[in-house]
């Protein structure tokens, strides 16, 4: 079933049966060749491309990054920053920002603020949990309330201390720091 012309080649071909290649007539052909090749190129290019797209849109939606493994990703001074961020935002008195981490293995950092009122104490409080849950970082414990005076919430690398101002003069937590670097003061 060869033929026997020697414009024709015989081809393998991965079934092991042969198969035929056209003759090629004149020097045009070669180039009509080319531009065949490059439009089958092109017309695979794009089917592969279809076929990714197809892909892409039936597949799960990539999940974004949870708001764990955003709370784990913050340093323990980008949350120190992010506490005084938000107790600036409700109208927090004397914000101080000290670097314990020297001092003690408890925290690395303590904020320490005061609020004029009860009601404000528990809106400095409240905002400052909210504003972290938000960034994926929960509060372990909180302590005291507005009628106490003094609220504290324990971040684990960060301590906020929120106060009435006597109670904070009292307790005068700075001086009892006093070895602590500032970082920060906010008045």
């Amino acid at each position: 079933m060869t033929d026997s012309t020697p414009s024709t080649k015989a081809m393998p071909s991965p079934d092991g049966l042969p198969r035929r290649r056209k003759p090629l007539a004149r020097a045009g052909a070669l180039a009509s060749s080319e531009e065949a090749l490059a439009d089958l190129e092109a017309a695979a290019f794009e089917a592969e491309a279809a076929a990714a797209e197809a892909a892409a849109a039936s597949a799960e939606p990539e999940i974004e990054e949870t708001l764990r493994q955003r709370g784990l990703r913050l340093s323990s001074l980008e949350i120190a920053r992010k506490i005084v961020e938000a107790a600036e935002d409700k109208k927090a008195a004397d914000i101080v920002l000290l670097d314990v981490s020297e001092l003690t293995s408890m925290a690395d950092y303590f904020v320490i603020c005061s609020g004029g009122s009860e009601r404000q104490l528990s809106a400095i409080g409240d905002g400052v949990a909210e504003k972290l849950r938000e960034e994926g970082v929960k509060p372990i414990g909180r302590e005291g309330g507005s009628n106490s005076h003094w609220t504290l919430l324990d971040f684990g690398a960060v301590i906020v201390h929120v106060f009435a101002p006597p109670e904070r003069d009292y307790y005068q937590l700075e001086r009892h720091w006093a070895k602590a670097k500032t970082v920060l003061r906010v008045q």
